[in-house]
């Protein structure tokens, strides 16, 4: 297992240091200016400096704050709207198709809304992030309860579960490996929806500091901080999702 893991961590450090070869190969000798495409060692800098300064902790602080916040409405929420759909009929064939189709609307599209609704402030970007991952996750506790086996059912009646005991004792503990998938796509669309929130919102977070790197026009600036938003992508990928899954 030692042996495999060495070589899997190999292969991927192999990876990294070919594509940053590509990269200063590219940025070197590519046909754009340097300062549209800054190699390595620029972003590097940038990253250090915002590291220094302190920007990039609190733009990774507030940007987390407001992420953890509207995914978590969004769970709240989306796993009743989930369990309504799949126990019921008629709210599966009347709220499930309003959220089957809403689910096809980019979560970009909500922000317009927001802000005619909430104004230029918090509210909005918190409201982007739920509507961007709420819907993906109600789909998934649907999907997932409506494809529990009917022998783990038709067994809890006959032992005398019902109710409330049912849902707790087999129905979520039987549907949690889909709906932790679900989960997890949820995530991945309200970090996103987040990111296109904070591209307007004007205060601190990591999408104010891309803009700010555009409005600098500091290249480096802009993939340093994209480079820390995939990194904490990554990260919540492997720290807790992939645990959760196995």
């Amino acid at each position: 297992m030692t042996d495999h893991w060495l070589a899997r961590q190999l292969r991927r450090l192999v990876m990294i240091l070919g594509l940053t070869v590509i990269w200063a190969l590219f940025s070197r000798f590519g046909p754009w200016p340097p300062y549209l495409l800054p190699g390595p060692f620029e972003v590097g800098q940038a990253l250090l400096a915002g590291m220094s300064d302190g920007s990039i902790a609190r733009g990774v602080l507030v940007s987390l704050k407001r992420l953890v916040l509207g995914f978590g409405i969004s769970v709240m929420i989306g796993v009743v709207i989930g369990l309504l759909n799949a126990r019921f009929a008629l709210m599966r064939e009347t709220l499930g198709l309003l959220v089957l189709g809403l689910q096809a609307l980019p979560s970009i599209c909500w922000l317009p809304l927001a802000l005619l609704w909430f104004g230029l402030n918090e509210s909005a970007v918190i409201f982007v992030v739920v509507m961007g991952s709420l819907l993906s996750v109600a789909l998934a506790v649907e999907d997932a309860v409506r494809h529990i086996p009917m022998i783990y059912l038709r067994a809890a009646r006959n032992l005398g579960a019902s109710g409330l005991t049912l849902y707790r004792s087999v129905v979520l503990p039987a549907s949690l490996p889909t709906v932790v998938s679900g989960l997890k796509q949820g995530w991945s669309f309200a970090w996103r929806a987040l990111m296109a929130g904070e591209l307007l919102f004007v205060g601190p977070g990591l999408g104010r500091l891309l803009m700010l790197g555009r409005d600098l026009n500091d290249m480096a600036q802009v993939i340093a901080i994209m480079l820390v938003i995939v990194a904490i992508g990554l990260a919540f990928d492997r720290v807790v999702f992939s645990r959760i899954e196995r």
